[in-house]
């Protein structure tokens, strides 16, 4: 394994950076959190048009720049050091991929071109608090029973004259309250024979209403959507396996999320040192302080380790390396552990500005807790991870 990154890579970082410096800084990202759809649209037209960001990952056939997860790692990684406001995890990491993995040839045309153009936003909308499970992240259900049915919760698919109508309700979707397209997950077939199938649904299909809700996280938006009928395209064909597809889908965006809490991480760190080398305290500056320099050098030690864990779960998950199918969950529960103690010493250290809603420190870690409700527990990242492995079985059995 050849651990550098390629001139390229490097310059996916470089441009990016410098771009959410000049367009990404705390008074823009304040004002983009406060408008109906979360994000700044202008921002997103510009890491769409002038980066290509949407479809980094994707085949050039499918209008994209051919890259794989490491390069999207990467952008995310960038993406989170500056809490980006973006469309991004929701319409190129978990809508984009199953687009591709699943769609017909003319769903793929129709679709992915637009998408890699940043001219058509994408979420995953999976029922109840299920994501993680559903991408096989904290738990392996084989029958999709996290997907519900109906009126007792989740969503359920039937046929009608001219193709297919969702019914059900879908409480927690990253930018589902402004995406132009849902790939929604349904049970369909009846509760004797049901499967999980993915389905597509418009943004602007009738019997379709969609409210923004109050996040944790102000910077990783939500939506509720109700379906009541609403017409839907099925996703491929109903040979498709979906819920081996969502497995799949969870070792990339696994590695993706934790590349983006990895530069979360890293960027409060720095915030940190930067201000207890500047305060004073008994006439000298607190980072001079041996107990500071300690719980800093703690946090630096941690967040190095994430760091590395994550671009290893990139390149498992590119390759796909032996282990790819743990590397992110363990990548995700370490990444998840150093943003959390990155941004609590950031709030600590900071003294009593850091308490204050003014400040920045809150956003990161809201961040940390967020992602953790969203994508964990980190405990049961690693439980998944060690059954995967067979690392509490004994020998022979």
């Amino acid at each position: 394994m050849d651990a550098r990154f390629t001139d390229e890579q490097e310059e996916i970082r470089r441009t990016l950076r410098d771009l959410l410096d000049k367009r990404c800084g705390p008074q823009e990202l304040r004002a983009a959190v406060d408008t109906p759809a979360g994000h700044d649209r202008a921002l997103w037209t510009a890491l769409a048009g002038h980066l290509g960001l949407p479809g980094l990952a994707l085949p050039e056939t499918c209008g994209g720049v051919g890259g794989t997860v490491t390069e999207m790692a990467l952008a995310c990684e960038e993406t989170g050091r500056a809490l980006a406001p973006t469309p991004l995890l929701a319409t190129a990491v978990l809508a984009a991929p199953l687009l591709l993995a699943l769609g017909t040839g003319a769903q793929r045309a129709g679709l992915l071109p637009r998408i890699a153009s940043g001219g058509l936003t994408a979420a995953l909308a999976v029922p109840g608090p299920a994501l993680a499970t559903a991408l096989t992240l904290t738990g392996h259900d084989r029958r999709g029973q996290w997907a519900g049915g109906g009126r007792a919760g989740g969503v359920q698919a039937r046929r009608a004259e001219d193709g297919w109508q969702v019914y059900g309700q879908v409480d927690q979707v990253l930018d589902g309250h402004s995406a132009e397209l849902l790939v929604v997950a349904a049970h369909t077939g009846g509760f004797a024979r049901s499967r999980v199938l993915l389905f597509l649904v418009r943004g602007d299909a009738a019997g379709l209403t969609r409210v923004r809700r109050t996040a944790l996280d102000a910077t990783r938006p939500q939506g509720r959507i109700q379906l009541r009928d609403v017409p839907a395209e099925l996703l491929g064909d109903e040979a498709a396996d979906a819920l081996s597809a969502l497995a799949r889908l969870g070792g990339t965006a696994a590695a993706c999320l934790a590349a983006e809490a990895v530069g979360a991480a890293g960027r409060v760190l720095e915030r940190t040192v930067a201000y207890v080398g500047q305060r004073e305290q008994f006439g000298r500056p607190v980072g001079s302080f041996q107990a500071v320099k300690h719980r800093l050098a703690d946090a630096y030690v941690q967040v190095q380790a994430a760091r590395s864990a994550a671009y290893y779960a990139a390149w498992a998950a590119a390759a796909p390396a032996p282990g790819a199918e743990t590397a992110g969950s363990l990548a995700l529960a370490q990444a998840f552990e150093a943003l959390r103690r990155a941004a609590a010493e950031g709030i600590q250290l900071h003294g009593g500005i850091g308490f204050t809603w003014e400040h920045e420190a809150h956003l990161y870690f809201k961040r940390a807790a967020g992602d953790e409700l969203l994508f964990g527990p980190v405990h049961r990242l690693r439980a998944h991870a060690a059954d995967a492995a067979h690392v509490f079985e004994e020998a022979g059995t």
